[in-house]
This record gives C-alpha cells, structure tokens and sequence, in this order.
C-alpha cells in the first residue's frame, strides 16, 4: 500500500518535477473535539483540505467543547463508525488518504483496559527492620518480591507475607535486618486528551497479551467500514509515563538475561558493588526495551491483518529505538520546539529505519509548539520543515487542524497545542503557497532510493548503564533518552562535514550483505561502517563486525575497540567472547582503522564527503535512474555563490526551484582537472534548491537563468498608499508612507493592534537601466506578501529571500 511517485527522468522531463500524489502532499492531524462533528462539517473541512494542497488526514479523537456535550460522539460507537467510513469515502472522491489513531488521545489506552493490563511503575524498596519494628511502613502496591537479609547473610523471603496494603507479617529474629523488595504501582496513568468513550487507564506498554485484549475492542469496528480501510494506523510517541513493569517481568527478565533478578536485589536497591548496579539496570532497561519492541511488532502485525499500514513515533520510550522505529511501515519522528542541531543524529534513527528497511516513506509530526497561536509565521514553517527534510524525513503531517463546524464565529473552535493549520488558525490564507514548496520537495524526496555513504553504529547500551535522571523513583526507572551522547557528538560531526550516513542497530548489521566491499540493506548502498566511542559491545554484535572486516568494508573505530560487555550474567565468559571477537576485527588488517580524526579516517576509504559543507550549505542526497538528486538549503545568513563541488559523478545538472513550479533550467557544470563536477549555484539565505545531476548524457532545455547584476539597485521612491483590507480586532484608517514598512510602527494604536491583511499600492517609472530583467526585494516582510504588477499576479513571497524576478511584466513607462 504505497502512493508513493517514482521519477522518470527521460529526456523529455529532465527539468520536470514529478506529478503528485497524495502522499507528496504535506498531510495534517486532525483534531476530532468530541468528535462532535458530522458530513456536512466533514465534507467541507476536506473539501478545503483538498484545495490547500493538504494530501491526507489523521484523525485523532481528544475531549470535547465544553457546552457541547450533547453533541459528543462516543469512540468506536456505529455512529462513530459511520462518521470514519464516511471520512473515508469523501476522501477517496477527493484524491486524498486517511490514517486513524488507535485509540483517543494518546497513548494507547481506555475504559475497557482493566487494572490487570493497565500501566504500572516498580520502585525498589530497601528498609531495616531492628528486633521486628520497621523503620518505616512500606508502600502499598503489588509485590512481586520482598527478601530479609539478617547480619549474617541469612536470607528470608518474605513475598507471601506483604500485603497489598504495605503491611508485614512477620517478626524476625532478634538484630537488624534489612529489607529489599521490589513493588508494583498501578494504574499509574490515564489516557491524555481522551475522548468521549476512551477514557480510561493506559495500556502495559509491555505487554502483548495484554495488546491483545485492547485491540479486540476495534475488530468489530473497522470490519463494519464499508468505504474502505484506513491507510495506517498511528501510535503516537512513547508517553507511558512512570511504566517501568509487567506483570511477568521477572520471568521475562529471566527468560532473557539468564538470571534471576530476585537474586541481586540488593544490587537494584544501590548496595553493594555500583558496577553490579549498573549492570543490572542495564539489564532492566534492556528487558523493558525488548517487550516493548514485541509490542510494537505485534500492533503492526494487527494493522497488516486489517488491511492497513502501521505509524509509530519510538522516541520517548527507553528502547532500542532504531529498531522501534523499524518495526513499524512507516517511522516518524517529531521536532518539539527547537531545531537543535545537536539533535540531528537523534532525529536521523526514523529515516534511517525506513532506508535500512526499504521503507519509501520516514514521516514527522511537523511544528509540534513551534511558536503560539497567531504568531508563527510561514517564513519560521519552511525553516523547520527544511530541517526535517535535512534529517532524512519526507513526509509531513501538520500538528495540526482541530475540526471547526461551519458558522463558528472567528476563531473557531482551537486545540491548546500549536500550530493550527486550520481555516481559522491565521495562516490558511497562504498556505497554498507553503504547501506547493512542500509537495515539490517531497515529491523528489519520496522518489529513487537514498544515496548515503556511511553506516553509524548506534546501540544504547551505553546509555542503558548510566544512573537514572535526577528525580526518578528508584534505579530501575529507565534513562529519558537510550542515545548515547558519543553516537549524537559523532552523528552531528558527520553531518557538519557533509557526509552522507545512516544509523544502523546491532540487529539490523545481521541483515547487511556485501558486494564489493559495498554494505547492502534495504535500499541502501554504505562504503564505510563507523564506530563511535563506545564502552561497551556484545560479543555477537564484535563478531559480526569483524566478520563484515574480513568480506571488505572499511571499519572505522572512532577512540578504538569497545572495552567491555553490558549486562551481568556470565560476565567473564562473555567477556572472554568479546576479546576473542575483537582479535578478529584487529586481524581484518588495512580494512579497520582506529584514531580520533574522524575525517583522517574516513579519507582512507572510499567514503568521499560533499565539500558544499564547507560554504554552510546543507543537504539530502537521493539516487534517481540518471543520477542524483540534490536538496541544498542556505541555513545561514549570507547569500551563497559559487561553483558548488559535489561528491558524485555527473556530466550535466539542472537546478529546479521548488519555491516556484515554473522556475527551472539547465545548471552551468564543469568538471575540474581531478575529474570532480562543480555546479554554479546561488542560494540566498534561507533559500533551498533541488539540484538534479545526470552521469551518462546532457540535459535537454532551457538554461538557468543566473544574475549578474547590471548596475546598482533602484529604490522604488515615492508615496505607499497603505489600506486594510480584512482583519482586527478593527480596521484601522488608511494611511501614506514615504517607506515600505511596519503599520505596527506609526503611533497608531488601532494599527498597532492589528493584525491582518493590508494592501501597499506605488506607482513608479520603469528605471531606464538596462537590464534583461529586474529582481523585486521586498526585504523584510511581516509575515507575507502577494506581489502584483500592472494587474497581474506575481507570486505569494511567504519566506525568506523576500524577492522575486519581476520579468515580462515590467513594462515601459
């Protein structure tokens, strides 16, 4: 089930951007409130949807408005039903597709959850008992585990003698004992933002028994759909909050660890050794990792069953997230306010997960609080969206649009979380325009195959061995973030560089095959595998390692070999397994290289970088049939150009401006006397570019029209004649300015107040300079403009360069 395009770049569409599909469109989270909402209200909403440029919808029922309670749809009820099929079949009739949560709000989770599959949190107990008088009471709960260690070593298990309560059975000898246990707490959350008939506890997010039993609830209801099936279904991030136990932990924990967690309980409760301790929170954290991933695995299997994809969101949870991600059709990460750059290797394990598995698409829940309600700006939308797309992402889904009916006074029904997308939410008036830019990226994006060159070894155990974070309940509470900061500080630097490169897991390096010394997995093709500084290595993960050594590929050991085994069982014969495996990686001689300079390591092998880097340009580089493709984004200041040297083979380019669906051309190209292809380029300051290469053949066309500029720039002088045309809280009174500027800046307190649309109208002489044609720069703009000239439309400018070629309609006089 794929909509994804695919690019046929024959001659005839060397310069053409592929015809879109829905999934090319940027798509939307739809807020049903209530799910108060009915045809007539739907049917408009996806109408408009569909105008905007919106490919698709998510449909995610929350809690009501209050006052409309009468109006409330319970979830999965016929009538809800009936509204979801008629969802469907509207947008089938509209070209657009469908996702649907599982569940209400988030996480998974509601009133037919009992206690028994209900989250729950373990806290580590650790008291002292002097001649049978508890220090303290202990706490109420379920107790999996409770011992008695006398001074001398003697050991009592006290379990059966704990109440559900905290209250003890038992009086030991004379002396002081200490106590350890091991308690369970829950329900420990219910569902956020449930909706009308989904309220209720959240689900064991380690438990696929009790999955089972949760997903049995939308049998009946989605077989009942007539109008088709859902494309996927949507598990939003990991917010189980405090659930850190299953009912069948220690047996689980056995099962997997191969020993009995009740027998270093002292350990998990923080005496003795703080190696051991460590050690066996790794373990911990390690088991819940393990769980969960079945979790996820058997909800995808479910959604597959029904005739649907799967969507999962892994981060947040204290798992293995690169194969979190993989385990479901689509990953998808999220940027939560800032576009921190050092978060660039974390937001990379969702697409590596799609390219590692052959996956078309890697999605992100897009400007999750990027800025308030009717303050974030269109111009601050590109940048976080480009930034998604520079992680590897090329499928956006707005966060987001709450349903609205129709003849609710301005503004609407609004969701707390920003930003809204929606008719009422401040910014649908140009988000054509933005949703043109999007879907022309991604409509290259979503086409041919990645094109990275090197795969990042990423595990946490590392991370799984640190100490919890300040404040958690007890030492088995698992780390907010399972990403070592050595795989982040490598990550970043790699990209920093220009290097083009995935993560990959210790499981997924068992499904690498090697051709040539060249690393085959999913769609990938990798020249290099790199280690980051990492402390600690399973013996399985070394062996495979050096085995891909000795077939060929280029080992890159940043810092030298790991050091020792993670967990606890068998450490010494697991750690005699280890050096035996990391005797081998030092036999696979030329091929595995050791060091700290990363670039002096990686210039030995066959990896070569993209030197645009260097100028402050960004970029994802993707394999078409004929060559590559080239998304480059100017996240900096200054206007870039120049020659731009790129790192692949290519014998013509062409650059295609996805601002604009008109502007297009063959790109100047040389090729050096070492044989390497430069690209002229220039890129204003927060502009993108897609650049299409082309190894084999020329590229038929008109030329890319570059600027040279003729003479100085040309003031436009004279009086703006400045009206408001629509918006508030009141019009103000129409003014003249001898400058293009702010209305906010005149002393006006009703123009200071407002916010909206207003028109700036000049009229000026053509300069007699010639020229063979006129660059327009508004400069900076607040938020957006529409251009026209001489009666006729120019352009929507939403974001930065503020400029545009003014061409034929310039006219004389």
């Amino acid at each position: 089930m794929s909509f994804a395009a695919a690019v046929v770049l024959a001659a005839s569409g060397s310069l053409a951007w592929p015809a879109p599909v829905p999934e090319n469109r940027p798509w939307t989270r739809w807020w049903w409130l209530g799910s108060a909402v009915d045809e007539a209200s739907l049917t408009r909403e996806l109408e408009l949807f569909r105008a905007a440029g919106i490919g698709g919808v998510e449909i995610c029922p929350i809690y009501g408005v209050q006052g409309w309670e009468a109006r409330n749809v319970p979830f999965l009820s016929p009538r809800w039903v009936e509204l979801v099929g008629h969802t469907l079949g509207e947008a089938r009739r509209l070209g657009m597709v469908v996702d649907l949560t599982t569940g209400t709000g988030w996480p998974f989770g509601g009133p037919w959850v009992v206690d028994a599959d209900a989250s729950s949190r373990a806290e580590v107990v650790r008291r002292e008992v002097v001649d049978g008088t508890l220090s303290e009471s202990l706490p109420a709960g379920r107790w999996p585990y409770l011992l008695a260690v006398s001074p001398s070593g003697e050991r009592v298990d006290l379990t059966s003698r704990v109440g559900g309560d905290g209250r003890l059975d038992w009086t030991g000898a004379a002396g002081s004992w200490r106590l350890y246990g091991l308690v369970a707490q829950g329900p420990v959350q219910k569902v956020k933002r449930a909706a009308p008939g989904g309220e209720g506890s959240v689900l064991d997010p380690y438990s696929t028994e009790a999955l089972g039993r949760y997903l049995e609830h939308f049998d009946q209801p989605l077989a009942s759909l007539r109008a088709g099936k859902p494309r996927a279904h949507f598990h939003d991030s990991f917010e189980y909050y405090g659930a850190t136990f299953t009912p069948r932990l220690l047996e689980e924990f056995q099962a997997r660890r191969g020993y009995d967690l009740r027998g270093v309980i002292e350990a998990l409760a923080g005496d003795g050794d703080p190696e051991t301790l460590a050690r066996v929170r790794s373990d911990y954290r390690e088991t819940l990792a393990d769980l969960h991933l079945e979790y996820v695995r058997r909800w995808t299997g479910w959604a597959h069953a029904k005739g649907s994809l799967s969507r999962n969101q892994a981060h947040g949870s204290p798992g293995d997230l690169l194969d979190l991600y993989a385990a479901a059709d689509i990953p998808e990460t999220e940027v939560f306010r800032r576009m921190d750059e050092k978060m660039i290797a974390r937001l990379k394990l969702a697409s590596s997960a799609a390219h590692l598995t052959g996956g078309r698409l890697a999605s992100a829940e897009a400007f999750t609080w990027l800025g308030e309600h009717f303050a974030t700006p269109l111009a601050s939308v590109k940048q976080a969206a480009d930034w998604l797309y520079l992680a590897g992402v090329n499928h956006l889904l707005f966060h987001g649009v709450p349903h609205s009916p129709a003849g609710e006074p301005w503004p609407g029904v609004q969701f707390y979380a920003s930003v809204n997308f929606g008719p009422s939410g401040g910014l649908w008036r140009d988000l054509p325009a933005m949703n043109g830019y999007l879907t022309r990226v991604q409509s290259v994006l979503q086409s041919g195959e990645p094109d990275e060159d090197v795969l990042l070894f990423y595990s946490p155990h590392d991370a799984w061995s640190e100490p919890p974070a300040a404040g958690a309940r007890s030492e088995v509470l698992a780390p907010p973030n399972p990403v070592p900061a050595a795989f982040e500080e490598t990550g970043h630097a790699l990209w920093r560089r220009g290097y083009q490169w995935d993560a990959v897991s210790e499981r997924r390096l068992d499904d690498v095959r090697v051709e040539s010394g060249v690393m085959r997995l999913g769609a990938g093709r990798y020249r290099a595998l790199v280690l980051p500084r990492t402390r600690l290595m399973t013996p399985r993960a070394a062996r495979r390692i050096a085995a891909l050594a000795r077939d060929g590929v280029s080992v890159v050991l940043l810092g030298g070999p790991p050091r020792d085994v993670p967990g606890h069982a068998a450490l010494e014969a697991r750690r005699a397994e280890l050096r035996e495996a990391l005797s081998g990686l030092a036999s696979a001689g030329e091929r595995v290289l050791e060091g700290d300079d990363l670039d002096s390591l990686l210039g030995r092998t066959a990896v070569a970088r993209e030197p645009m880097a260097d100028a402050g340009l960004q970029l994802v580089r993707r394999r078409h049939d004929s060559g590559r493709h080239y998304f480059v984004v100017n996240r900096g200041q200054a206007d870039y150009d120049g020659w731009l040297p790129l790192a692949t083979p290519a014998r013509a380019a062409a650059l295609l401006d996805p601002l604009s669906s008109n502007r297009r051309g063959t790109a100047s190209l040389r090729v050096t006397s070492g044989g390497k292809a430069e690209v002229r380029l220039q890129l204003a300051a927060g502009d993108s570019v897609v650049v299409r290469t082309f190894e084999g053949r020329d590229v038929p066309g008109a030329a890319w029209s570059y600027v040279e500029n003729a003479g100085p720039a040309t003031p436009l002088a004279g009086a703006w004649s400045v009206s408001f045309v629509e918006g508030g809280p009141e019009l103000p009174a129409s003014f003249e300015s001898s400058e293009l500027g702010s209305w906010t800046t005149r002393g006006d307190e009703a123009a200071r107040r407002f916010a909206g649309t207003a028109t700036y109208a000049l009229s000026f002489e053509r300069p007699a300079l010639a020229a063979s044609d006129w660059l327009l720069d508004l400069g900076d703009v607040r938020e957006s403009a529409r251009v026209r000239l001489n009666g006729r439309e120019l352009a929507t400018l939403w974001s930065r360069p503020y400029r545009l070629r003014l061409g034929s309609a310039l006219t004389p006089g």
